[in-house]
């Protein structure tokens, strides 16, 4: 899962970019509303972090901005964010009104510094399920079991045991089950732009991964890319 930070505290996206890559996500980091809204533009991320008070200008401009783009393909523009990125405000204002104010602009949560780390991590979970339209915090496939909370595998109750990477795959591909990806749509997903990225690593962890859980759990649609198919084999 790919994360935008935009906060421009150097100290606190230090720190939130390290905590949230040892907890799997690859993570890209914006210091101002140019920067992040330029980001929006190019990259897909499946949520964003947003400071309020940016050097440049107040976040809930972006946000605002972000919740009026038109939805991809709506447009002739080559380029554009979607409009449903979900967003968690991060910020030190914690007055009632402006959390109030930064919910009805378009943010689906608000969290005040400080935080602890887990309960971010807990609740950009709880957004990335609601933007998968998920109940469950796990994931079900067949008699697989995703645990994106404790980022485990079970396979008929058994733990499967797969690198950090390969789970990460796994859940991109889960994620968009029926829908076919290419290797560069799933690399975006999983490096950040500052990220080496060898030429075979997402087809090295999809070997590793129809090994461990089975050859046809994932398929191929040669030349075009990789799926899950909507229902398990």
């Amino acid at each position: 899962m790919r994360i935008l930070v935009v906060e421009d505290d150097a100290g606190i996206a230090s720190g939130l970019r390290t905590n949230l890559l040892q907890r799997g996500y690859a993570v890209d980091v914006c210091d101002g509303v140019a920067g992040a809204w330029a980001a929006l533009r190019a990259e897909r991320f499946d949520a964003v972090l947003l400071d309020l008070g940016l050097a440049d200008g107040d976040g809930s401009d972006l946000l605002r901005r972000l919740r009026l783009s038109p939805a991809p393909g709506a447009s002739s523009t080559p380029v554009l964010p979607d409009p449903a990125t979900p967003v968690l405000i991060v910020t030190a204002r914690d007055q009632i009104y402006q959390r109030i104010a930064g919910l009805d602009q378009g943010a689906d949560d608000y969290l005040v510094k400080p935080f602890d780390v887990d309960e971010l991590d807990a609740r950009l979970r709880a957004l990335l399920r609601r933007a998968a339209g998920r109940a469950s915090p796990t994931v079900r496939y067949g008699d697989i079991e995703l645990d994106p909370a404790a980022r485990t595998i079970r396979q008929s109750g058994k733990p499967v045991d797969v690198s950090p990477r390969a789970f990460s795959v796994l859940q991109v591909l889960l994620d968009a089950k029926g829908r076919v990806l290419s290797r560069q749509q799933i690399e975006e997903r999983l490096y950040g732009w500052d990220a080496a990225i060898e030429s075979n690593a997402v087809e090295v962890h999809i070997h590793h991964l129809r090994r461990k859980l089975g050859s046809d759990c994932i398929q191929t649609m040669r030349g075009v890319g990789y799926f899950m198919p909507q229902e398990a084999p």
